[in-house]
């Protein structure tokens, strides 16, 4: 398992969370939930540094057959702009269900709907970060794929 500070992003039409683990990749914990907007990029960007990540992981949307959904170019093209912006590897990696598993969990802890909208992108952020993070310690590889830097610019 690599070493170091890394940033899990849920991109969604209207917000994004985020979430970070700790420097031996073992626990994944949410950060905040940024409005999506013209910002979104510079204030990622910023959380990088502030935490000195050394990744990214960003949840790329798909069908349960695998195939690509109304929002998987919406995330590639949040990644291929991150990537354009900061020094560190973006990696888009799959996060089917992982809103679905938010809101189950939050459900399940008693919040509904309506007061969880608030921490559901990070939630499911957190999710993501954590399925890529115990990808990579058993199949001794990273998750996903790296995005070309120069794809968003």
């Amino acid at each position: 398992m690599r070493s170091g500070v890394r940033l899990g992003v849920d991109v969604g039409r209207a917000r994004v969370g985020v979430a970070v683990c700790d420097r031996d990749g073992l626990l994944a914990t949410p950060v905040v939930t940024l409005s999506r907007g013209e910002g979104t990029l510079g204030e990622l960007r910023g959380l990088v540094a502030d935490y000195d990540a050394v990744e990214i992981v960003v949840g790329l949307p798909l069908s349960l057959r695998g195939d690509d959904t109304a929002s998987t170019e919406d995330a590639r093209t949040v990644a291929a702009g991150l990537a354009a912006l900061v020094e560190v590897p973006v990696r888009l990696v799959d996060e089917r269900l992982s809103t679905v598993s938010a809101q189950r969990a939050l459900h399940q802890s008693g919040r509904t709907v309506k007061t969880s909208r608030p921490v559901i992108d990070q939630v499911a952020a957190v999710i993501i970060l954590q399925n890529a993070l115990d990808f990579e310690r058993s199949a001794g590889r990273p998750p996903g794929m790296v995005v070309d830097r120069h794809e968003g610019r």
